[in-house]
């Protein structure tokens, strides 16, 4: 059983994990994320047949999440309110835990599941197919001359392939060198929320800004941050028909 964490507080999330390993240790912690943005990614990218949400998230509610993408599995929504409980259960909810919980008010929120009590995991029960989907990276280590840090799959407008030189451009517009394979990189992508337009660019959805149709089925993709005077993206002559069906799924 494969679990997301979606909390903003490091130490709830470090508390969850170990009270988890103590009451269902079958619950492995797949991937965590502490914004709307994040989560919305992680859900779409990593496999997983269970989450735990906050619902007072930094950049949001966490049902704003359920907007920004498709959840099919059950939801144990954690709060330090109890308002929204009716709402909770509106949206995937198979419990609600108030803060603080204990031991016993998780463990009886993983007993709904049918876990502890022999009952096969919670794809199983909701008639899912027992299948493992292909992990997705979470974040990408980057590069400042000396200096590195990590940058998380939602924070990513593009990457560009320059030379020998692979830049990752955010969405607010710094730019960082990347060591690996525009091919590498775009392996380890949802394909859902990126795509290789030509050999050099791979774009995110919520970065293209717009789409203008040349003669030839050529498709020139602005893209936003902008790039350099004098660099135009478009989608190669032999990508455009799995780009127009990305664009429409």
């Amino acid at each position: 059983m494969r679990a997301i964490i979606i909390e903003d507080e490091p130490l709830s999330v470090a508390e969850l994990r170990t009270t988890l390993a103590e009451v269902a240790p079958q619950i492995e912690v797949v991937a965590t994320a502490s914004s709307v943005a994040e989560a919305a990614a992680v859900i779409a990218g990593v496999g997983h047949d269970l989450i735990f949400m906050d619902i007072h998230l930094g950049d949001g509610s966490g049902f704003d999440i359920f907007q920004r993408t498709e959840i099919s599995v059950p939801v144990i929504f954690i709060t330090a309110y109890d308002s929204y409980a009716l709402k909770a259960f509106e949206n995937k909810g198979i419990d609600y835990l108030l803060k603080p919980f204990g031991r016993e008010d998780l463990q009886r929120a993983i007993d709904k599941l049918g876990l502890l009590s022999g009952g096969g995991s919670a794809s199983a029960e909701h008639g899912a197919p027992t299948q493992t989907p292909p992990v997705y990276q979470e974040r990408f280590l980057v590069h400042m001359g000396a200096r590195m840090k990590s940058v998380t799959t939602a924070e990513i407008a593009y990457f560009m392939a320059d030379g020998k030189y692979l830049h990752l451009v955010t969405h607010d517009g710094k730019d960082y060198i990347v060591d690996r394979t525009l091919t590498e990189v775009g392996e380890k992508l949802p394909p859902n929320l990126f795509f290789r337009i030509n050999r050099r660019f791979i774009v995110a959805f919520d970065a293209i800004r717009e789409m203008i149709r040349y003669s030839g089925s050529r498709i020139k993709v602005v893209l936003h941050p902008p790039l350099a005077e004098g660099e135009e993206a478009f989608v190669s002559t032999d990508r455009v028909p799995d780009f127009r069906q990305w664009l429409n799924r």
